[in-house]
């Protein structure tokens, strides 16, 4: 089996009853199995990548080398700024999604 970019996009609050954690799992199970995998956080995902927000699965991602965006429009429309963003997250606009669409890379929306 040949390797494959992987960019899975999150777009639950992850402090939701119906939330998050689904996009970290998988992103985790790529990592493990050597698959490149990046995570864009959106909409009410972004909620999770403000410093202080009180879930594991940043610091997990972190640890297991798989980048985590956040969508700089969703996080203006939240008023949260850069440099409110917890250690490992790096605001991006959602052009980086087109962007991986044109590489080749596998985009899967939750």
């Amino acid at each position: 089996m040949t390797s494959s970019s992987w960019m899975l996009i999150e777009s639950r609050d992850p402090f939701a009853p119906a939330g998050g954690g689904w996009c970290t799992s998988f992103a985790l199970a790529l990592a493990a199995a050597g698959q490149p995998a990046s995570v864009m956080l959106v909409n009410n995902g972004v909620f999770a990548a403000r410093r202080g927000a009180r879930t594991t699965d940043l610091a997990r991602l972190h640890a297991a080398g798989v980048p985590v965006f956040a969508d700089s429009f969703s996080l203006a429309e939240r008023g949260i700024g850069a440099a409110r963003l917890a250690p490992g997250v790096s605001a991006a606009p959602l052009d980086v999604v087109v962007e991986r669409l044109l590489d080749g890379t596998r985009v899967l929306w939750h």
